[in-house]
């Protein structure tokens, strides 16, 4: 599905600083109440590089615009040290959508807050990182307090009550609230009921409970089809004619392979002529792709993520045999099925004839491809960290992982699509 002569390697992807291996960061995002995006986090992780290097590495991407390719142009917080924001020269003040996140000890650096003072009147969003710090007439944070227009409160370590009269607080201050670490439906549930900006947190990644699991029309559809796609073993022909009659799929399928980003040597005018030239198996992948962009009701998030794990899975297995990467990519893809429809993963995959290697990987987490998730979801989590990962594995994910974003973002774009 990602053909490797077609897709550029995540070096070529970085523009200017293609001499450079890729930061090793993730893009987390913030959800609005809409469950829609309102701004990335850009974490770091732990590449045994020590942290002056690894600012400068981030800034230098923000100036040549590799950073803002990442997070597609849109709001997005990091944190830089004290140094480089101390700097007279202010890479940010030309970069609007780029903020700051910064920790409560620093509001105990008058020098460090009557910079960021100037940043705020400059534009700069700043967003203070408070976990459970009190701050309801906290003298210590009010420095702090003055100058920020965000706060992120630590919602998994705050009791439900406080969460609400903090947030309550700030709110008529006239502070934008940020729930940070919402990682279950429970305490989402609660945080919806707030006065909050956005939630962030593994709720997004993760099902939502339920006692009888019940699929909408449109899902069982969905899942008729990939059932089709998995019996019999289809052809190029097989699959021109289970696509057929959906136009809105062959739309999406269509425009997608014929786009600038797969620089074909000539239009693909069918479902069949596309089979052909990809190969069958990438094509059921792409039209798995494609059909899950239909379930609009779910967050444009959870579908991006799921699109980054199919591609991450398949390079990862670059070392299998070719049938096992394509199945890979299913393994990655179906990972998030059971959030995407929203249900449990054994209800979903019973109606579903998968391989067994794909079917044990997210039942079990055992065959082929579990370690490969399990290495996915520790990148998200960003606890590929220490000295118990070489750094070469983790300028090896940092790569996959950009690429996979790059990736997504594009086919995304055409998945959610209709025809005008």
């Amino acid at each position: 599905m990602s053909e490797a002569a077609a897709i550029p390697s995540a070096s070529e992807a970085s523009g200017a600083a293609a001499h450079e291996q890729p930061l090793p960061v993730i893009r987390l995002p913030m959800l609005d109440t809409k469950r829609e995006l309102f701004a990335y986090e850009i974490v770091f992780q732990n590449e045994m590089e020590d942290e002056a290097t690894l600012m400068r590495r981030a800034l230098a991407t923000i100036t040549d615009g590799a950073l803002a390719r990442l997070v597609r142009g849109n709001r997005t917080f990091l944190h830089l040290t004290r140094d480089l924001l101390m700097e007279e020269t202010d890479v940010l003040q030309h970069q609007p959508r780029f903020g700051v996140l910064l920790q409560p000890e620093a509001a105990s650096d008058p020098a460090l807050v009557e910079r960021l003072a100037r940043m705020a009147q400059r534009g700069c969003a700043l967003m203070l990182d408070a976990s459970d710090t009190a701050l309801e007439f906290n003298a210590a944070v009010e420095p702090l307090l003055k100058v920020v227009q965000y706060v992120r409160l630590d919602a998994s370590r705050l009791d439900p009550a406080t969460l609400r009269s903090r947030s309550e607080y700030l709110h008529a201050r006239g502070i934008h609230v940020v729930a940070g670490h919402v990682d279950d439906h429970v305490t989402y549930r609660h945080c919806e009921q707030l006065p909050v900006q956005a939630i962030q947190g593994q709720f997004l990644l993760k099902p939502e409970p339920v006692e009888v699991p019940v699929l909408t029309a449109s899902r069982l559809s969905l899942l008729r089809l990939m059932k089709a796609l998995q019996e019999g073993n289809p052809g190029p022909v097989e699959l021109g004619q289970i696509v057929r009659d959906d136009a809105i799929l062959s739309y999406k399928l269509l425009g997608c392979v014929n786009s600038a980003y797969f620089a074909l040597p000539r239009q693909l005018k069918s479902v069949q002529q596309a089979a052909i030239f990809f190969g069958a198996s990438r094509m059921r992948n792409w039209i798995y792709t494609m059909a899950l962009g239909g379930a609009g009701d779910r967050p444009p998030e959870l579908l991006r993520a799921a699109l980054i794990r199919a591609h991450m899975c398949e390079k990862l297995a670059q070392h299998m045999p070719p049938e096992q990467r394509e199945m890979a990519f299913t393994a990655g893809l179906f990972s998030l099925l059971d959030t995407l429809m929203e249900a449990p993963m054994d209800f979903v995959l019973w109606h579903l004839p998968l391989a067994r290697e794909i079917s044990g990987a997210l039942l079990e987490n055992k065959g082929p491809f579990a370690p490969l998730l399990e290495q996915i979801r520790a990148w998200e989590a960003g606890n590929l960290r220490g000295g118990e990962v070489q750094p070469q594995v983790i300028r090896r994910m940092a790569a996959v992982y950009l690429e996979a974003t790059q990736w997504a973002d594009h086919v995304y774009a055409f998945a959610d699509q209709r025809p005008n």
